[in-house]
């Protein structure tokens, strides 16, 4: 049984109550393009995607970015660095906190519109500040018309990635989406959601008849896996990228390209892990020039402070979800791969 707690602003209504300001718009426009062109081959810049886990504390997360910002600038020629700023938090369990989309506080309760509100004046904030847009995840098919104006990369989480609605939702975005393999490790799932976001729909969304052209830029992001038994099973060893290379050969698709998840069950949520398996991959990359064209980039889970807390817990700049490596190590691990690139 639903019950209508109450009728929210469309996002048109949420864009002209919060509009993006004319200086916003022009780093967006540039920075996209930037972005399109690592995807599309024009540009060999190596991408990193990295952030908190969940953002849950918007003056954290635009320090956090900002310090980025001073990063992207020493690293520039090498590297682009596409901030994580993921306002909506998957359950496994439908309990707990669900990001800032339904709590812009954390230890209150959910409140939609005032997280909406929230959730586009952060990236506003975190955009004038340092000039870097930001990924977030698309965890529901329709919460990417709120902030599509200000996010210049989504990613499909792997519980999401076998739906329908996901994947016809990504063949109408113009900008890259990544498609990360389910849970179950199962790569030909993975692939035919890139295949299906990368092919023209028409379908029913926000109660309306729409047609899309396709999505290009849809790509693979390998994650790891857990098998029956609840263990984790990295994927992103040589043997994995080779297996994504030939799948890529056998669809047939546009702009193959992998980012590589060095967290999750990568790292079976060993989060200081992050750096040797990165170097790992980097290894692969020199190894193979094909997947050095092929593997464009990582994504990283890393904030102020290392590890997590509870919800409830005050620690300025620590996740209250998934454990993240600690800024110091960022920091080395952006230079050392700058350095090894």
């Amino acid at each position: 049984m639903f019950k209508i707690i109450k009728n929210l602003p469309t996002p048109e209504e949420f864009k002209a109550n919060i509009p993006v300001p004319a200086d916003i718009q022009k780093i967006k426009t540039e920075r996209d393009a930037q972005i399109k062109d690592i995807f599309t081959g024009k540009s060999d810049k190596f991408l990193l995607i990295i952030g908190p886990c969940s953002a849950d504390d918007p003056n954290a997360v635009c320090e956090y970015v900002s310090k980025l910002a001073k990063i992207q600038d020493d690293v520039k020629d090498k590297i682009l660095i596409i901030p994580r700023i993921y306002t909506n938090k998957p359950r496994t369990t439908g309990v707990g906190y669900k990001g800032m989309l339904h709590q812009p506080d954390p230890e209150a309760e959910s409140d939609i519109q005032a997280g909406i509100t929230a959730i586009r004046n952060m990236h506003i904030k975190a955009i004038r500040e340092s000039h870097l847009t930001a990924a977030d995840e698309m965890l529901y098919p329709e919460n990417f018309m709120y902030i599509d104006d200000l996010i210049s990369y989504h990613a499909i989480g792997a519980r999401s990635v076998e739906n329908q609605q996901h994947r016809l939702t990504a063949s109408g975005i113009d900008a890259p989406v990544g498609m990360k393999n389910p849970t179950s490790g199962d790569l030909t799932v993975m692939f035919n959601s890139i295949s299906a976001a990368q092919a023209e729909h028409i379908f029913l969304y926000r109660q309306v008849e729409v047609q899309t052209d396709g999505n290009p830029l849809a790509h693979a992001i390998l994650r790891g896996a857990v098998n029956k038994h609840g263990e984790s099973i990295p994927n992103y060893h040589f043997e994995d990228l080779i297996k994504v290379k030939q799948l890529y050969e056998k669809y047939d698709l546009a702009n193959p390209a992998v980012i590589v998840d060095l967290n999750h069950s990568n790292s079976d949520k060993k989060f200081k892990e992050q750096p040797r398996i990165a170097k790992e991959i980097m290894n692969s990359r020199n190894y193979d020039k094909e997947l050095k064209t092929l593997v464009k980039g990582l994504m990283i889970e890393s904030y102020f402070e290392e590890g997590n807390q509870s919800v409830d817990g005050h620690i300025y700049g620590k996740s209250i979800t998934d454990p993240c490596l600690g800024w110091n190590d960022s920091e080395r691990l952006i230079y050392d791969l700058a350095e090894g690139l």
